[in-house]
């Protein structure tokens, strides 16, 4: 991933720490990205927060010393990151870590399986 540019959003599963510290900057939460770096929040944590306990939340948002409304924040974003991949709004890419000659089969692969990526989204209203 790119220091310049976000992280793609359809990849955010894989984001590492820099990657996670960007899309703060991006939704403006930028103050915590020191504190989610020191505590190794990526994008595969991102991806279980959805499965918290009411315990685990209170636990990150004192160990991240985060504002109610910013922990929201943070959850509506990542919905709605969630929500464009499985609408199939987001682009599909080949992630940083596969071969350039599998780029092909990743992206034919990841539009047929787009709903498996996100799995853990709960269709709220």
């Amino acid at each position: 991933m790119s220091k310049e540019h976000p992280p793609e959003p359809l990849d955010f599963f894989i984001w590492t720490v820099e990657d996670v510290g960007l899309w703060l900057e991006e939704i403006n939460l930028g103050s915590y990205r020191q504190t989610f770096k020191e505590n190794g929040v990526n994008g595969e944590y991102l991806e279980g927060m959805s499965m918290f306990t009411t315990e685990q939340i209170l636990r990150f948002i004192r160990r991240c010393h985060m504002k109610w409304g910013d922990f929201i924040t943070l959850c509506k974003e990542l919905r709605r990151i969630k929500v464009a991949c499985l609408k199939g709004e987001q682009k599909v890419r080949r992630p940083w870590w596969a071969p350039s000659c599998l780029s092909v089969v990743f992206v034919k692969v990841a539009k047929r399986n787009r709903q498996s990526r996100v799995v853990s989204l709960k269709l709220e209203p």
